[in-house]
């Protein structure tokens, strides 16, 4: 329950300048790691503010995408709230949008200490933890590929099929949707692909940063692993690095997903200490 005062309504594309304001001018604001700034989201529902007096005091916005994943791409609030009251004020209302649209498993990769806090005090379940490894110019095995098997870059008429096998690869809560790949492969400095007899098995994109790339996304099918074809995305990876004299290829994985971490140390990468928590909680349809 909130204040007599304040209200909470969903977001409109008028209130853009005032969020772009609340983000920037206070401490707190939770972004989730995404191809869209949060901002992106206006006009799309799961998108909701506390106002009073026509100020807009916190928000935030959980879009599912894919459908019936809902990450909190954004929450905010000024210093008129306390955070447990803006979630719970927010939360409320997003939840019960949720509920009425089918449902959905809800998700916060929680960066800042302060919305761990908020979050140990409600539904949400802290789950595993996003790990970080760093890559630093350390040798590395070469790439090696089934003779069937041929890596090429990425191009946009891939992504049909690329969207495929992370779907494939990956449980729901860690899939990407079409739209979001094609702002990941706009947004990319390396993207690749691989394939045998026209079937695209796997794929790896990276982005730039000052000193190397981030190894955002590596997908295998399942029917395709086992194969070494993982290990072989991230070697060509390496090569290309090692080419333009970059000297560092971050990239985050779950520490509950022991075949992932076991391809990045075999290939030099090292955790960096760095980690955060993933909560999560299933908000149920209607009469579910």
């Amino acid at each position: 329950m909130i204040g007599l005062n304040l209200r909470t309504r969903p977001a409109t594309e008028q209130d853009r300048q005032a969020l772009s304001n609340l983000i920037f001018r206070h401490n707190h604001a939770h972004r989730h790691l995404d191809w869209r700034p949060p901002l992106d989201w206006l006009g799309s529902p799961h998108f909701w503010v506390i106002e009073e007096s026509d100020r807009i005091l916190a928000a935030l916005a959980c879009p599912p995408d894919p459908p019936r994943v809902a990450w909190i791409r954004l929450f905010t609030f000024s210093g008129y709230l306390s955070g447990l009251e803006a979630w719970n004020a927010l939360w409320e209302a997003a939840r019960a949008e949720l509920t009425r649209d089918g449902g959905a498993q809800a998700g916060v990769i929680a960066i800042h200490g302060w919305m761990r806090d908020i979050l140990a005090r409600t539904e949400f379940r802290h789950t595993h933890n996003i790990v970080m490894l760093e890559w630093r110019g350390q040798p590395a095995l070469p790439a090696s590929l089934p003779a069937d098997v041929t890596l090429r870059a990425m191009t946009e008429a891939d992504l049909p099929a690329v969207e495929q096998a992370d779907a494939d690869a990956f449980a729901p809560m860690w899939r990407i949707s079409l739209d979001l790949l094609r702002r990941a492969l706009a947004q990319s400095a390396i993207a690749a692909v691989l394939e045998s007899r026209g079937r695209l098995l796997g794929y790896q994109l990276s982005t730039g940063k000052a000193d190397g790339v981030h190894l955002a996304r590596l997908a295998v099918r399942k029917e395709a692993q086992g194969r070494g074809l993982g290990s072989a995305l991230v070697s060509h990876l390496i090569v290309q690095m090692r080419q333009r004299g970059a000297g560092n290829i971050s990239v985050n994985t779950q520490d509950d997903n022991p075949a992932s971490l076991a391809v990045y140390r075999k290939l030099g990468f090292v955790r960096t200490g760095e980690s955060y928590p993933v909560f999560s909680t299933i908000v149920d349809a209607e009469g579910g």
